[in-house]
């Protein structure tokens, strides 16, 4: 498409709109391109922006993710709730020192994913990717990716706008928010995204990033909110990590070729459908699973 086409439709605001990622994978198909250029001139076209700005927009937000990891891991804070904090520079440690089992791929993941979440919980600056609960995910996830694959910083600014138009679907479709989908539609969306996103990076076709989806998504159905005490403390932090691992194995997955049954879309709405189901109980309010737990009940009383 030329550039005076693409300035046409932006007039007429049509072009490029999805409310679905099957939609954004036809139109990221017709238009011989990846998906993160879909998501890029959708928000160019809906907000009257040039891709550029907005590709400098999504540049700062990266480098807030950026800080959050280093301050995370070199000056690690205790949690409001005094519940987590140092987790992230114990698994940098130990990174250092021996192979970890998921090897350095995985285990620096790992451990920017629990550094980020533990500047979330102590009350320091992050992205909210989809929300502050799941804020580690991405940063762990795509930061690490790009690192490792030597890949150039406009490669890394694309991953994290594939991530975007993943999340945006899922906004659209369901939700994100803990206390109407659980934490299957904080973590395991974040966990989604970036296993979407990962196989963008890694030079994978649209039908992959929607197979990673799906595959990650599907593996973390009806997984409860349950924060003790209250707080984006935990379960919280670990579940991040958890995400991490499902979303490198889902991305290796697709990019293998292995296919979801389940299409990505309606694993999307089987999710919402779950969460729904739910009782309010495990659904952010405190008042189930982990948080009615002997233990946790006693950090309950502490807190209060």
């Amino acid at each position: 498409m030329s550039h005076n086409n693409i300035r046409e439709s932006y007039k007429n605001g049509k072009d490029f709109e999805f409310n679905s990622l099957r939609t954004l994978k036809d139109l990221a198909n017709q238009h011989n391109k990846n998906i993160s250029w879909i998501v890029k001139h959708y928000e160019a076209q809906t907000a009257q922006q040039d891709v550029k700005k907005l590709e400098k927009l999504m540049d700062d937000r990266i480098r807030i993710m950026e800080d959050s990891v280093t301050k995370g891991i070199e000056d690690p804070k205790r949690s409001l709730g005094g519940l987590i904090g140092g987790e992230g520079n114990k698994m940098t440690q130990y990174i250092e020192q021996n192979t970890p089992l998921m090897g350095s791929l995985g285990g620096l993941a790992l451990s920017r994913a629990l550094a980020v979440s533990e500047v979330n919980a102590s009350m320091g600056k992050i992205v909210a990717s989809p929300t502050a609960g799941a804020c580690g995910i991405l940063p762990g996830v795509l930061l690490t990716v790009s690192e490792h694959k030597n890949l150039s910083r406009k490669q890394l600014i694309d991953g994290f706008f594939t991530a975007s138009g993943i999340g945006m679907v899922v906004a659209e479709k369901a939700t994100v928010a803990g206390a109407e989908g659980g934490c299957q539609a904080e973590c395991g969306v974040g966990g989604a995204m970036a296993a979407g996103a990962a196989v963008e990076l890694m030079g994978g076709s649209p039908e992959m990033v929607l197979n990673a989806v799906a595959i990650s998504l599907k593996g973390v159905l009806g997984l409860v909110c349950d924060p003790v005490g209250g707080l984006v403390e935990v379960p919280c932090q670990k579940r991040n990590t958890m995400a991490v691992s499902q979303a490198l194995a889902s991305a290796d997955m697709a990019l293998a070729d292995i296919k979801s049954v389940i299409p990505a879309d309606e694993v999307i709405e089987a999710m919402y459908d779950i969460g729904k189901s739910l009782p309010p109980t495990l659904r952010e309010t405190a008042e189930g699973g982990l948080a009615i737990t002997p233990t946790g009940q006693k950090i309950k009383e502490k807190l209060d």
